[in-house]
Formats: structure tokens, sequence, C-alpha cells
């Protein structure tokens, strides 16, 4: 009979601090046992963004307050897991750091194995956490920091078709937001506001859909708000609440057409290599957004792929998905040892060149 195996996840590559129990038997769905996010949102709500060296230190305050909180929702002891999977990187470096060294004190305290995961691989993974979905597929990662579409072949195997040159979406929103005055985290401000707006009745460029490829480019719209803001502000004395929703609509759904033109170039090039069950996912915490959504789902219905999105808790920072990147890997035969490192970077595709430049530490993206 197949051996379950039952992990403990750390995530804190970020501003959001969590530790997760995920329990998978062979051939059965994979089930969340726990799940405990802290959240960073009004530490660093007075700097207008998220503060590296503050985000670094909360990490190492709650990080043990979360994995006791996760084991004693789960009912578990330590004595009880077979694993511990840790966010190595990408991401802000000192969180990171505080992850990898709370699961190195966890692993040699409980004589546990040790597992050290891509933060991206979580996301891109997560569709077989939710769904089973089996390989290949095809997978948007559209969150703060970045946004790429991948081949995703394996668990440890990813070809990236194409991503962003400049800023990631959820940093473009993030953006978006500081310039029209609202609150941070700025992808649910922008989403909230836009509600009431009109998209059409401020126009917005459409970056690079004029070029071949799934490359996109998301800074150039930041630039184009900035000029709209400015225009629809001449004269007013200040940027009326109806001139915002319509900004913020209009700037959603810029972002909603480059995705979905993309994503249907990316779907032309997995297409071609003819899957056998061909599904297109979505992840990160841009994937929250439902317009954005919407439009993908509508690019997925429109070439007859299945299309799968998280669940909402799921497509932000999270440990679950960390854990279950850690059972695919572990199930590989993969083990990290004390000199597992902090990265802040990792590209996931290693044998494309970089996105977004090099240097000393390594790609970006």
């Amino acid at each position: 009979m197949p051996e379950p195996v039952i992990m403990l996840g750390l995530e804190s590559s970020c501003d959001d601090t969590a530790a997760a129990l995920v329990r998978h038997v062979p051939g059965e769905p994979a089930e969340i046992l726990a799940s405990v996010v802290a959240g960073q949102t009004d530490l660093h709500a007075p700097f207008g963004g998220v503060v590296p060296e503050l985000a670094a230190r909360a990490h190492a305050e709650k990080l043990d307050l979360c994995v006791e909180e996760a084991l004693a929702t789960a009912g578990l002891t330590l004595s009880q897991v077979d694993a511990v999977a840790v966010t190595a990187g990408p991401g802000l470096i000192g969180g990171v750091l505080s992850g990898v060294m709370c699961a190195k004190g966890l692993a040699a305290g409980a004589g546990l194995p040790l597992v050290g995961v891509n933060h991206l691989a979580g996301h891109a993974l997560t569709p077989r956490l939710t769904d089973a979905l089996a390989f290949p597929y095809l997978m948007l990662l559209v969150s703060g920091g970045h946004c790429q579409f991948l081949l995703v072949r394996g668990p440890e195997d990813f070809t990236r078709l194409g991503g962003t040159i400049d800023d990631a979406p959820g940093e473009a929103f993030d953006k978006a937001a500081k310039l029209l005055g609202l609150p941070q985290p700025g992808g649910p401000s922008v989403e909230a506001e836009a509600a009431a707006g009109d998209p059409r009745r401020i126009p917005l460029p459409r970056p690079l859909l004029d070029r071949p490829g799934c490359d996109m480019s998301f800074s150039g719209l930041k630039t184009a708000l900035l000029r709209a803001r400015d225009l629809a502000m001449a004269g007013k004395g200040g940027l009326t609440r109806a001139d915002r929703a319509d900004l913020c609509a209009a700037f959603q759904s810029a972002v909603a057409d480059v995705l979905a033109e993309k994503s249907c170039r990316a779907i032309g090039e997995y297409m071609a290599l003819m899957p056998p069950e061909p599904a297109f996912a979505v992840a990160g915490g841009v994937a929250a957004n439902a317009t954005i959504r919407a439009a993908l789902e509508g690019v997925a219905g429109a070439a007859s792929l299945r299309f799968l999105a998280p669940p909402l808790r799921l497509c932000t920072d999270n440990a679950a998905m960390i854990a279950w990147a850690g059972i695919e890997r572990f199930r590989l035969g993969h083990r990290d040892d004390m000199t597992l490192g902090a990265r802040p970077r990792w590209p996931l595709d290693k044998a494309s060149p970089a996105m977004l430049g090099s240097g000393k530490k390594g790609a970006k993206a």
C-alpha cells in the first residue's frame, strides 16, 4: 500500500508568514490539514509598500508561532511529520533567510529531512495540489513580483514561453494604487475601485501587442496611467471619485487584455506539442482578480482547454503550496542538508536567457 507523506511547509518570501501541513497518499487527492498565514499589511501600511527589514523581523518573530498553530489545527506533533519544506528563494533575502533558518532548526531538532523549495514552483504546482492536474500543462504565473508563461512537464521541469520584461502585473497594480491615492496592497484596492468605473472612457495602451511572442511589458502602462491621471486632474484641483474609478477600470482592463492576448499565443505554442489532456492554469496573487480570471477563462474556453485557477486563499503566498511542492520533490528523492542557502534569485527555467537581467547573484527570472 502506498505510503502517505505529511509535509510541513514554511513560506516567508515577502510579507506573508505562513506554515501549513499537507498530507498525500499516491493516487488520492492531497489534503490540506492546516494552513496558517500571518499577513503584514498593517505593519507596512504607513510606508506605502513592503519594507524588507521590517518584513524579515516580523517573519523571525512569527514563524514558530505559525508552525505551532498549524500543528495544533491539524492535531499533530512534529514526530508525526515526515519532512520539512521551506521556501529557499526567490524573494526578499531577509525573509527567505528567516524561513530557511527556522526550517533548519525544526529539521535538526526533530530529526526530519529538509527540502528546499522554489517559491515559483510552489505557485506553478498548485493545480496539482488542488486538482491533481496531469503533466504537461500550461501555467500563467502572475503575481506581485513575477509574470511568466510556463510549460510544466514535471515537478522540476519548467520551460518558459514568455514573461514580463519589466514590471510584474502585481507590482504594476501596487504602483497604480499609489498613483491614485489608494491603500496597499494595490491589487484589491484597484479592483474594488474599478467596480464603479467605466473601462472604456479613458484610453490606455496595450503594450507589446504589436510584437510577436508571449513577452509582456507593464512599465509603460503605469506611465500612461500617470499621464491620464494628471490630465483628469487638470483644472479640477484634484482627482474626483468618478475619475479615479474610471482610471482603475481602464488600467485593470488593459492588464486583462494584455494577459488574455498573450495567453492566446502561449496556448498556440502549447497546443503544438499535442498534450494528451490539454489544460491552462493560472496561479499567483493577481489570479485573485475576478476580471483577469474571467478573461483568462474565456481564452481557455475559446481554445477548448480545461481552465484551472486555485481558490482565492491559495492564489496569494501560502505555505500549503510550498508543502505540496516539497512533497513532489521529496517523492523524487530530493533532500537538502544544513548547507541549504537562501536565494534572492532562482529562475525556474535555467536553460532560457534571463529576462530581467543578471549579475553576481544570478538571473532574476
